[in-house]
């Protein structure tokens, strides 16, 4: 995997504090949510922990002695739920989904890759879709499993596809 590519903003000391002037700050916001969603993407991040959060490389740049404070790393997070890039799993607001792709829009892709693959009728395990040789190359080989299986809900309720439980195991039927 090539080195991520930090932008121009992550060098830029001020960058690290949350400026007050309301113009300023939704410049910096949308710079902040850019950056944690392709930081994210690009490492294979599913999830975040608030409590963890000051620790992850994309909050501190270690080059600078700079990082985001906690309170406005609570900012970023919310303003990327706002956006539809973050599903708080608590509602204490301690652990989140990161989206850089929405369910709905995962499971579209998986349901192409099944159209593509002749699947349609037939059923799939969960690892299959994650895991298979088939799909190894795909965006979505390596998927986190709950946020996978969001994305399977989500064909489920378009009458695309049909979540089998087999026990200890799951797996779906493309329609």
């Amino acid at each position: 995997m090539p080195e991520f590519e930090w932008p121009w903003q992550y060098s830029f000391p001020p960058f690290f504090t949350l400026q007050p002037n309301a113009d300023v700050r939704k410049t910096q916001l949308d710079a902040w949510c850019s950056l944690v969603v392709v930081w994210c993407k690009h490492n294979g991040v599913s999830h975040i922990d608030v409590t963890e959060a000051s620790t992850l490389p994309v909050f501190r740049n270690t080059s600078l002695s700079r990082a985001l404070p906690a309170d406005s790393i609570s900012v970023v997070l919310e303003e990327l739920s706002s956006r539809g890039n973050l599903e708080w799993m608590d509602k204490a607001k301690r652990r989140g989904f990161i989206y850089w792709r929405s369910p709905a829009e995962w499971g579209q892709q998986i349901y192409s890759w099944a159209q593509n693959t002749s699947r349609i009728n037939s059923v799939c395990t969960i690892y299959e879709i994650t895991q298979g040789d088939d799909t190894q190359g795909l965006e979505f080989y390596g998927l986190d499993e709950a946020i996978l299986m969001k994305a399977l809900r989500s064909l489920q309720l378009a009458g695309k596809a049909e979540i089998m439980d087999y026990g200890d195991s799951q797996g779906v039927k493309f329609l």
